[in-house]
């Protein structure tokens, strides 16, 4: 387990590095949760976030982060920068005794990925990886239904974001390092090993430049399928730009030989579910549960079942819930070895992806 020295009556001092939409949640979530004190912020431009004062009056913002590290000598580091930055910053944290919450992806290579593990574990500080799926209450129910399927399971899932304005420019700036299949794709395959509990052997995945605006040599669509030793196989397919059509953006369901189940996403007549909007990418109205079994005449035995998930966390929600899970590590009250363990295989299996589709060959596993 993970141990820290800070004593436990103590509040864990928190440095939060990037400050777009998923560094600012976590550190509203920081600033909510008692154990935690939010002690700076650090991003470019910092001087010139006005749009931060309301929320984060008074707190010190820095634009290097070894002079905010340096400075504050805070207990753990949030970083929530783009993934070229991740593995320089998380070794820095370690280095300065601090604790490490890391979005996904972990880095921008799986060596790089190893290494800020194994510097984890040699310095005995917590590191938590950014699967938000992983604390969502839905989606946990998805994968204890989707493991009563039987098996082989067939898993179908996509995330395509029809993307202008600064979400346009927030994906091509992610572009730079990372395709969106290893970028959002890590959540999905992660689902899909939970489920199976397999190994995975094959990946082959396709991809295409739908655009010049993104960096040389990058694609902003493709979609990946997986073999897995146990027969199972899945789909994941995802899409960034202006062009990308918003029918179908949210397809999440598998089938097994008893049946399937599925996530029933919100009407696509609600102006509200737009593919850019980050809460819709984790959202539902219903978890829909369909029995394979027929009775004597061949017919469906079961109706189909409907489980409501209106009362699940909203995305704000799901961030404070991750950073409780970090602050019970730091603890010391929980084990990460698997969650680490799970990182690294989903972020080895997009890995083969982005290389399947570069060489246009199936990359054994």
């Amino acid at each position: 387990m993970s141990s820290s020295s800070s004593s436990t009556t103590q509040p864990i001092r928190v440095l939060v590095v990037g400050l777009g939409t998923m560094g600012t949640s976590h550190a509203r979530a920081y600033g909510a949760i008692e154990g935690f004190k939010l002690v700076g912020l650090c991003t470019s431009r910092a001087a010139a976030r006005h749009d931060l004062d309301a929320e984060f009056p008074g707190l010190p913002r820095f634009e290097r982060y070894d002079e905010a590290l340096a400075t504050l000598r805070p207990d753990a580091v949030a970083i929530c920068t783009y993934t070229e930055h991740h593995a320089a910053m998380a070794l820095q944290a370690f280095a300065a005794g601090a604790h490490v919450f890391c979005e996904k992806p972990l880095a921008e290579t799986l060596e790089a990925a190893r290494y800020i593990v194994d510097a984890a574990r040699l310095s005995g500080k917590a590191l938590l990886i950014g699967y938000i799926l992983r604390v969502h209450p839905s989606w946990s129910r998805f994968v204890e239904i989707g493991r009563t399927l039987g098996k082989p399971l067939v898993m179908r899932m996509n995330l395509n974001q029809q993307s202008a304005g600064s979400f346009w420019e927030v994906h091509k700036k992610l572009m730079v390092s990372t395709s969106p299949i290893v970028d959002c794709g890590v959540h999905y395959v992660d689902i899909m090993c939970q489920v199976t509990r397999s190994r995975p052997i094959a990946v082959h995945a396709v991809g295409a430049r739908l655009t010049d605006e993104i960096a040389p040599g990058m694609y902003n669509y493709g979609h990946l399928h997986i073999v897995f030793e146990d027969g199972s196989i899945g789909w994941y397919e995802v899409g960034w730009g202006p062009m990308v059509s918003e029918t179908a953006h949210f397809v999440k369901d598998m089938i097994g030989p008893n049946g399937s189940v599925s996530m029933v996403a919100r009407e696509s007549s609600d102006a509200t579910a737009s593919s850019a909007d980050h809460d819709t990418h984790t959202r539902t109205n219903a978890l829909r549960i369909h029995h394979a079994a027929r009775d004597l005449e061949g017919r469906f035995a079961r109706p189909d079942e409907l489980l409501s998930t209106e009362d699940e966390p909203s995305h704000q929600e799901l961030c404070e819930r991750e950073q409780r899970l970090f602050l019970s590590a730091i603890r010391g009250e929980i084990d990460l070895s698997e969650h680490h363990d799970a990182a690294i295989n989903s972020l080895g299996i997009v890995f083969a992806a982005d290389a399947s589709i570069r060489s246009g060959d199936v990359v054994r596993l």
